[in-house]
C-alpha cells in the first residue's frame, strides 16, 4: 500500500514560479515509477514529468525548459519545479506512482496561473 501526499499548489501569475511537493509512504523504490500528471478542466489527464523505471525523466513537450523534475529517494519525495508559468499550465496536478503494476495517485494539488 502505497499513499501519495502533495503539497505546494497556488495562485500565480504568468511568467511567476511555483514548487510542487510530493511524498510518498509505503515501499517504494527508486526503481518504482513516479512523477506527475495534471488535469485541466474538460480534458483529460496527462503525463507532465515522470521517472519511468529509474531512468532519466520524461518530460511533456509543452513543459520542458521549464519544468524541472527531482526525486529523492532516501526521503521518497518526488518534486516539481515550475518556472515561467502560463495561463495553459492551469489545472490539477496529480502525484503518481507505480508499485508491482499498480497505479497510486495523490489526492491533487490546484495550480493556477492567471494575471
Amino acid at each position: 500500500q502505497v499513499q501519495l501526499v502533495e503539497s505546494g499548489g497556488g495562485s500565480v501569475q504568468p511568467g511567476g514560479s511555483l514548487r510542487l511537493s510530493c511524498v510518498a509512504s509505503g515501499r517504494i523504490f527508486s526503481s518504482n515509477d513516479m512523477g506527475w500528471y495534471r488535469q485541466a478542466p474538460g480534458k483529460q489527464r496527462e503525463l507532465v514529468a515522470a521517472f519511468i523505471s529509474g531512468g532519466t525523466p520524461n518530460y511533456a513537450d509543452s513543459v520542458k525548459g521549464r519544468f524541472t523534475i527531482s526525486r529523492d529517494n532516501a526521503m521518497r519525495t518526488v518534486d516539481l519545479q515550475m518556472n515561467s508559468l502560463k495561463p495553459e499550465d492551469t489545472a490539477v496536478y496529480y502525484c503518481h506512482a507505480i508499485l508491482y503494476g499498480i497505479s497510486y495517485w495523490g489526492q491533487g494539488t490546484q495550480v493556477t496561473v492567471s494575471s
